[in-house]
Order: structure tokens, then C-alpha cells, then sequence
């Protein structure tokens, strides 16, 4: 995403005060600082740039006390996802632990998202600045707030930008946006406290649209006699991005980077990793996640010693949805095409331990 103009990062639109109703806030409410000071840095001592991080309960909690009770268990603002996904991985060795821990302070927990990143300004991983002026928006705009964290995937996905893949008929058909699925309710959270975002109990699903075709009363045999046994992407998924590795360090002036090996587009079905109620799929689609053992070699050895208690292939929702795909086809597109299966010998020999569990051996293979 391109930065910012220094003015458009800055700058407060007149609409703020004349149209807002937090314009009638003082500044200083929110963000303290010193408004009797004479001089610019006497002004901004002890000044808070993001007053709603990490805790919005004096600021937004003021009128908003129902939603900002959330805060604490929303995913993008806890990221719980990736505490419990590393602290799975790393070394049960306290030392080794804590430095692993205190290097994703550095490179990982950074990623996260606020009240105020998501309603005033773009998220400080983007570089941040106001979006509309210092203009609180109700719902955050999809290309500087959705996307601008989730783009490398969800938006190259979602808006075909991927060379040679159409892009999710839900936008290029439909114009849907990301609340046309992802409700406010579900960005905030219930309330409850998770660690993997596919357990979210008001996250979007298929049928919620689509009911007379999931259900077992599904219109269409085939539709029918796949109920329950593949997942909706498996069938009208096509390529997606997949990124190998990911080794974070310093460079020589201390300043922290990441880099991944490769990335590439494919796509590959393998066995559920993670069976539910609501996903009871035998099969679904996988993407391999950037990580691998010396992902934080840089801070400490061994920091990944459990590295294998999770896969690297890890179930896929991809934001690509086409009705008529390659494996739609016809019934032989699918059944005894073993290219489309995560097999042993498509996973690096050094990750088909953590893999074990979801790669399909052949007589697994739908015939």
C-alpha cells in the first residue's frame, strides 16, 4: 500500500469538529499532553498517540463500554492466534522460551490492530495516518484498513490480483465487501476468548447464504453426497498463495526485518487438520503457513524444539470462490487426480512429521 502524503497522516478535516460528535472531545481527553503549554514540545509531554491501545476503557470505554469489553478476548487485538500457534512450537525451556516470546514483541506482536486503527487511522504496521482526517468512520474502509493488513492473501485473493486468477465472484459479481461476511459483531469479539479463529462462533459460514446447497437436503446430488465430507473450497477454491519459512532477525543498525524463501500459487487438498462440529470434513484445502525451525535462530537455538506438535499445511479458507473451478469439471477432475492431494512427496522432508496428519496417502485418495 503506498504512504501517506505527511499532510493526509496529520492534518484534521474541519468535518471532524463541524460533523463528528467525538470532535466535540478536547484533545487532551484522549490523548493528553499539555494544551496551556507555549511550546510545541512542552505540548506534547506525555502525549499518547493511540489512546485506545491497549487499553480503550478511559477513552472509547466511556460510550462504547459494551463493546470495548471485548477488547481483551478480540483476536486482533490479543492475538491469541499466534501466542498459542509459537508457544506450541517453542522449547519448554523457560530461558529458550521467554527469548522466543521477547523476539515475537519484536516482529510479531506488532501486527496487532485497536479501536483506533481500525475507525480513525490505518493500522500502524501499514505506517499508519487518518484515514477521512481525524474522522471517526462507523465502518472501517476495506482498502485502507481490511486489506492494508490483510493483502499479501485475502485482498490479491478477494480482487484477483493474482496474474492469471479471476478474482471471488462475491466481489466481482456482487461488489461484497468484507462486512457483507465479517459483521461488526464478529471483528469485535463475543466476548469469549479464543485461540484459533476458525472456532469463532459468529464467524461467516457458507450456508448461512447457501443453505439449500450444504444442507444434506442439498438441491444437487452431487452436492448431496459430498455433504459433510469436503469442504466448500475444496470444490470452488482455485491457486492461492503459499509462503515457505520465515527467519526474523536485526540487520547491522538494529533495525528488525523478516523474510520468507519463496512464495508460489497452488493448491492443495489434504486431510482436515482440526475436525469440528461445524467443519467435519474429511477434506479441505490447505495453505503452508511462512515458518520454519530457525524462524528465530537469530534470537536463540532450538527457540522452535516442539516445531512438530503443529503442521505447516494448515487448513485453508481461501478468498477465491469461483462456482465452476478445474475440479468441477467433471468427477474425474477430482477423483484419482493426485495432483490436487497433499501428498508425502510435496512436503520438505524436514516438516512431514509436523505434516503427518494431513497429508493423504495415495489409498486415501478419492477413486
Amino acid at each position: 500500500m503506498a504512504p501517506l502524503e505527511p499532510y493526509e497522516r496529520v492534518l484534521i478535516d474541519d468535518a471532524f469538529f463541524e460533523e463528528d460528535p467525538h470532535g466535540e472531545i478536547t484533545c487532551e481527553q484522549c490523548h493528553g499532553g499539555n494544551p496551556r503549554a507555549t511550546t510545541m514540545k512542552a505540548a506534547h509531554k506525555r502525549l499518547v498517540a493511540d489512546p485506545t491501545y491497549p487499553n480503550p476503557s478511559k477513552t472509547c470505554g466511556e460510550c462504547h463500554e459494551e463493546i470495548v469489553a471485548t477488547n481483551e478476548t478480540n483476536l486482533h487485538a490479543s492475538l491469541n492466534s499466534y501466542k498459542d500457534i509459537i508457544g506450541k512450537r517453542a522449547s519448554t525451556k523457560k530461558g529458550v522460551r521467554k527469548k522466543v516470546f521477547k523476539a515475537m514483541d519484536t516482529h510479531c506482536f506488532t501486527c496487532h490492530s485497536s479501536c483506533g486503527q481500525c475507525h480513525v487511522s490505518r493500522p500502524d504496521s501499514v505506517e499508519g495516518g487518518f484515514v477521512q482526517g481525524h474522522v471517526f468512520l462507523k465502518t472501517p474502509p476495506m482498502g485502507t484498513n481490511c486489506t492494508s493488513c490483510h493483502g499479501s492473501r485475502v485482498e490479491m485473493e478477494y480482487l484477483g490480483k493474482n496474474k492469471g486468477i479471476p478474482g471471488d465472484v462475491h466481489y466481482t459479481q456482487k461488489g461484497m465487501k468484507c462486512i457483507a461476511c465479517h459483521s461488526g459483531e464478529e471483528m469485535h469479539g463475543m466476548g469469549k476468548e479464543y485461540t484459533y479463529r476458525y472456532d469463532v462462533e459468529n464467524a461467516p459460514r457458507c450456508e448461512e447464504c447457501h443453505e439449500d446447497t450444504v444442507s444434506p437436503k442439498a438441491k444437487t446430488r452431487t452436492h448431496r453426497i459430498h455433504n459433510e465430507k469436503v469442504s466448500c473450497h475444496v470444490c470452488h477454491s482455485v491457486a492461492y498463495k503459499n509462503c515457505y519459512s520465515c527467519h526474523v532477525g536485526k540487520d547491522k543498525k538494529g533495525l528488525s526485518y523478516f523474510k520468507t524463501d519463496k512464495t508460489e500459487m497452488s493448491f492443495k487438498i489434504g486431510l482436515n487438520p482440526s475436525p469440528s462440529k461445524e467443519r467435519p470434513f474429511t477434506y479441505v484445502t490447505l495453505r503452508h503457513v511462512p515458518v520454519s525451525k530457525e524462524t528465530f535462530a537469530y534470537y536463540v537455538k532450538d527457540g522452535l524444539a516442539n516445531f512438530d506438535e503443529l503442521p505447516t499445511w494448515k487448513l485453508a479458507t481461501p478468498h477465491n470462490i469461483q462456482r465452476k473451478t478445474p475440479q468441477t469439471e467433471s468427477c474425474k477432475s477430482c477423483h484419482g487426480n493426485k495432483e490436487l492431494f497433499l501428498r508425502e512427496g510435496d512436503v520438505a522432508p524436514e516438516e512431514r512429521t509436523a505434516n503427518k496428519g494431513v497429508i493423504v496417502p495415495d489409498d486415501a485418495i478419492p477413486r
